[in-house]
């Protein structure tokens, strides 16, 4: 018997031990009923990797330039390596990005399976009231399956246009007024419109959002509880982008699909929709990068073998049949082909056909070297005669484009207390340690700016740090762990005026100016 079913029959014992709830008493059932499920754990060299191996793999990571915020190796059904780089952590959601695709096609395979429609079904079908007056031979030949192949047959990827349609215009009739400009099916195009679309068709054909549709098929058997996923005005989730949930939930996710759907002695997904999803649907190129072996129904081909779930600055969910195990990364990476390059060619060789035998040194370090995961905040300074001058002043900010009105600063010895006030909306307020990272109460809520517009769309937790770059200069960095991305406000005083300056992750990682301008403001005296 392989260690995978070994896996699949120790899950299985969970669910026979349902049957013996009704026996316990009352409070005890209640406390089994809420303990959450969570994957096995076991050491790298039980799994055929040895501690070492995954060390080299960390430093890779080190020396590949990319922010990691999580990691997660599976093999066999068990954890054997987990780590976040600290101010995130495991109770904390990920922003997905593109991954959110891969649960959008799950959530059209399970319909498929209920027999609520076919991969075959024209996409035409499900729109009647929102078709343009005259329908095109290509787009009455685009199905379902087009939309989950990536092989629309439009000559872009369609969801700016879907999100600059005029206020109140389904995104449904805005993809169908598009033209199809080759025939459908006929080439590759990545194109999160068409995610969008399947997210469309699964409520139209339960009633349900995707999201909705998703929790007790997919998130409840799995016990994947806490994720969010963004709807559009019409109450459809985004499809392509916005899902957000734990590091875990996202290895779940790859067990299952590495397991053929079968989850606690269930079938979960059926084996065909794996099979299909996995399989190469459309060619998209020359086997020479880790976007050009193949793409399946909303999921990528891995150049090794396998494939995997795949969001924008490397977020993964990695399916390795070949090697029985599932690699889940989170992160900021601004060169993604470099996060994959360390995975294929330093992990994946380390993965061994048989157990290897214990070293409880080479696994000490490791454990010590995944605790000691981190990003470091910036130290130059915590105190500044200018602190006193400012402690409680308010400046009046001039007018713009964040219509943000006003800020303050207070200090004591470990922290500054950051105040935003914009206009009609509740303060904002962030605490800002000196030398470290406080979360404890820093949330931006999804209806303020915090001078992000689009960037950061959604609620997070902020870690913020706060340092004196020179008397006159305090310097705020903010990562916001529910999400991808981060910021930071470097605030220069000059007597009773101030400038806000702004340098977002992404800029900071390229090494580019941001695009923001610059605000100032002036002290009431």
């Amino acid at each position: 018997m392989s260690d995978r079913r070994v896996f699949i029959k120790q899950v299985g014992l969970q669910t026979i031990g349902f049957g013996l709830l009704n026996l316990l008493p009352a409070s005890v059932m209640a406390e089994t009923i809420r303990k959450p499920f969570v994957l096995p754990r076991s050491t790298p060299e039980q799994q055929g990797i040895s501690s070492a191996g995954i060390s080299r793999f960390l430093d890779a990571i080190k020396g590949s330039g990319q922010e990691f915020h999580s990691l997660m190796i599976l093999r066999h059904g068990h954890v054997v390596t987990e780590g976040w780089w600290a101010p995130y952590s495991s109770e904390h959601r990920q922003q997905l990005y593109s991954l959110s695709k891969s649960f959008t096609g799950t959530a059209i395979g399970l319909a498929v399976t209920e027999g609520r429609l076919t991969v075959d079904d024209p996409v035409i079908k499900f729109f009647p009231d929102l078709l343009p007056n005259k329908i095109s031979e290509n787009l009455a030949a685009l199905k379902v399956k087009h939309l989950l192949s990536m092989s629309v047959g439009h000559a872009k990827d369609s969801i700016m246009i879907l999100e600059a349609s005029a206020p109140g215009v389904p995104w449904e009739k805005t993809f169908l007024s598009l033209p199809v400009v080759f025939k459908p099916g006929s080439q590759f195009m990545y194109n999160s419109g068409a995610s969008f679309m399947l997210s469309s068709i699964v409520k139209k054909v339960s009633g349900q959002s995707a999201h909705e549709y998703l929790k007790p098929r997919l998130y409840q058997p799995l016990d994947i509880n806490g994720a969010t996923w963004t709807e559009n005005f019409e109450g459809i989730n985004m499809g392509a982008s916005h899902l957000r949930m734990r590091t875990e939930d996202l290895a779940k996710f790859g067990q299952l699909y590495l397991q053929e759907g079968m989850w606690n002695g269930k079938q979960v997904i059926s084996k065909e929709w794996i099979a299909a999803a996995s399989s190469k649907q459309t060619d998209n190129g020359k086997n020479d990068s880790s976007w050009t072996y193949g793409y399946g129904y909303q999921f990528w081909l891995n150049p090794p073998g396998g494939y995997r779930a795949d969001g924008a600055f490397g977020q993964y969910s990695m399916i390795l049949p070949a090697q029985d195990a599932v690699v889940v990364i989170t992160s900021e990476s601004i060169s993604t082909k470099d996060t994959m390059r360390i995975v294929w060619d330093v992990l994946l060789p380390e993965m061994k056909g048989v157990p290897l035998q214990k070293n409880n040194s080479e696994h000490k370090q490791l454990r010590e070297e995944l605790k000691a995961l981190k990003y470091v905040p910036h130290k130059v300074s915590d105190t500044s005669p200018v602190a006193a001058k400012i402690a409680g002043k308010v400046f009046i900010l001039d007018k713009n484009e964040f219509n943000a009105k006003a800020v303050s600063f207070s200090f004591n010895e470990n922290a500054c207390v950051f105040t935003l006030k914009e206009d009609g909306k509740p303060d904002i307020i962030i605490a800002n340690g000196f030398n470290d990272w406080i979360r404890k109460g820093n949330l931006k809520p999804a209806p303020h700016s915090l001078f992000s517009l689009r960037r950061i769309d959604f609620d997070s937790i902020v870690a913020a740090s706060a340092t004196w770059q020179n008397e006159n200069t305090l310097l705020l960095t903010w990562r916001f762990i529910e999400t991808v991305h981060g910021d930071s406000l470097t605030c220069v005083f000059d007597d009773e005026k101030i400038t806000i300056k702004f340098l977002f992750s992404v800029n900071r990682l390229q090494h580019k100016p941001d695009d923001r301008a610059d605000i100032t403001g002036k002290m009431i005296v």
